[in-house]
């Protein structure tokens, strides 16, 4: 059954920051249809403030199953897609995964040692994944389940002494 793939570039910014205990922050700041004619690390812009960067490109996959996720994801205030860097040395970082799945980027952001932001979905984007979902989305329908009733003697206190005999027939 059809995945399909859908190949970004991602833009990441080097900021500044105040604090005591560290000169510079990485994070992930958006995310170009497309691949970009430029090598990645290519420095775009720089202020006193921020640097940023083209990192490099990445290839968003999406399957069938998660049709409803991307549905929740697109019909969102701000339709995001979620991208993961990953320091592969001293000042130096990979883009690990971009996801259109607002669940697989919710559950990216609770591990250890990645930088995870939700950027802003180029339209361009959110129409091949619009695409997508009209194309594989198929609308499950809810079955709650029935428990068995429960047989309240089952687990209840027998006097003591009283041994249960077998139903004579």
């Amino acid at each position: 059954m059809g995945t399909q793939l859908i190949t970004v570039g991602v833009v990441v910014a080097k900021r500044r920051l105040k604090g005591p205990w560290a000169s510079h922050a990485w994070l992930p700041v958006a995310v170009l249809p497309g691949l970009p004619g430029t090598k990645p690390w290519t420095r775009l812009s720089a202020s006193e403030e921020e640097e940023t960067f083209y990192a490099g490109s990445y290839e968003v996959e999406l399957h069938p199953a998660e049709t409803a996720h991307y549905g929740d994801n697109l019909a969102a205030a701000r339709p995001s897609l979620w991208v993961a860097l990953r320091e592969t040395g001293p000042e130096t970082y990979a883009v690990a995964t971009v996801t259109a799945d607002p669940y697989e980027g919710e559950s990216l952001a609770e591990g250890i040692g990645e930088i995870v932001e939700a950027v802003p979905m180029p339209p361009e984007i959110q129409a091949e994944v619009g695409a997508f979902y009209r194309a594989f989305h198929v609308e499950r329908v809810f079955h709650k389940r029935k428990r068995d009733r429960a047989d309240p003697e089952a687990l209840a206190r027998q006097e003591a002494g009283a041994r249960r005999r077998p139903e004579e027939p």
